[in-house]
């Protein structure tokens, strides 16, 4: 039996700290500053006991999912220090349940140094699990285009947060494939450096999100940012947005507001196992999970227990790789999420005849 860990956090302070019940209950009656400020001081705790993992060669595995006591805000702004030893102390348990590989949810990847202290101060392998949250999200993008009638050979395609980890692999995956490739990001110099080590036909870059998206067809978004930073009046009609960072970089206005916009959570993932319970509700449809949770399963199911993506850095060798070892013990993608409701076929067809029907209106105005 392999062994695997999985630390997950609370996205929402209030919300997430009062679904455990009991005496935490009252954490949605007080302010979101006072909930992260008595969290401050709670240690690690054994979430749930994940059950029925098995792979299509036969191989079992069993973990556990292990939740640290901080949200994205303190994550991103305590000292380093401290938030190191959360996450080592979240590893510790890990190693006294058994497991042999521990992954990172969430904004403990990106916390810090990306996990290479928090590996230091263990005994077993830690992973983000980019390298795979990389490969379904450029999967998914590139088939949410084509459902929607895209070609990606003439679209333009646009990455927000294409010098973080993820969005600078994605760039390097999509620069030859894409008509016109959009880079979008906080700081223009990181921007040329990404540019530098592309080879594409058109590459452009934008430090404004608005700029950056006008006229893409397809967009991938990976942002360490705490609020949205897409608002329905960036997105060009019939576009795919596909949303990998969390929390989610797509404003819920989109959902409200634009009928005529595909916009699907990157790096949902069917998990091997006719017998698989997570035992915890993160949202997902039943055997589904995050990519980032796949790409540690996968290498428990592998027996690769070493520490495969840490850092800031996910090299194409990497999602090649761990693409290949997902799919050959039976993960893949799987259908579309959207602001955690399952997308299905005939929604996707009312997007796509929104989106005709808007531009043909829009090509009588012109006219």
């Amino acid at each position: 039996m392999e062994k695997f860990a999985f630390i997950i956090h609370p996205i929402d302070a209030r919300r997430d700290v009062a679904r455990k019940g009991g005496v935490y209950s009252v954490a949605k009656y007080l302010p979101e500053s006072a909930v992260e400020y008595l969290i401050k001081f709670k240690e690690p705790i054994v979430a749930s006991h994940i059950t029925g993992v098995k792979s299509a060669l036969g191989t079992e595995a069993e973990g556990w999912f292990i939740a640290c006591p901080l949200t994205p805000r303190q994550l991103l702004t305590l000292p380093d220090d401290f938030v190191v030893k959360r996450l080592t102390q979240c590893g510790k348990l890990a190693e006294s349940l058994g497991a042999k590989i521990i992954g990172l949810g969430a904004f403990t990847s990106v916390a810090g140094d990306g996990g290479v202290s928090v590996a230091k101060n263990l005994n077993i392998a830690v992973t983000t699990g980019n390298s795979y949250t990389v490969a379904t999200a450029v999967e998914g993008a590139i088939d949410g285009a084509r459902r929607m009638g895209t070609s990606l050979e003439t679209a333009k395609v646009a990455i927000v947060g294409a010098t973080g980890s993820i969005g600078r692999t994605c760039a390097q995956l999509l620069a030859n494939r894409a008509g016109e490739l959009s880079l979008v990001g906080r700081d223009i110099a990181k921007l040329e450096r990404v540019a530098a080590d592309l080879d594409g036909p058109c590459i452009t870059m934008s430090s404004d999100v608005k700029s950056g998206l006008r006229d893409a067809a397809v967009v991938i978004t990976v942002t360490s940012a705490v609020d949205a930073v897409i608002m329905p009046e960036h997105l060009a009609s019939g576009a795919v947005i596909c949303d990998v960072a969390r929390p989610r970089d797509v404003s819920v206005r989109v959902a409200r507001e634009r009928d005529d916009v595909l916009v699907i959570e990157g790096g949902v993932v069917s998990v091997p196992g006719d017998d698989l319970d997570f035992h915890f509700n993160f949202g997902f449809e039943p055997k589904t999970a995050y990519a980032c949770m796949s790409e540690t399963i996968a290498l428990a199911l592998e027996g690769r227990y070493e520490s495969f993506t840490l850092g800031k850095d996910v090299s194409v060798q990497q999602v090649s790789e761990i693409s290949g070892i997902a799919k050959k013990h039976g993960f893949k993608l799987a259908g579309y999420r959207s602001f955690e409701r399952a997308v299905t076929e005939d929604q996707i067809e009312i997007i796509r005849q929104n989106a005709d029907e808007r531009r043909k209106t829009a090509g009588r105005k012109a006219a």
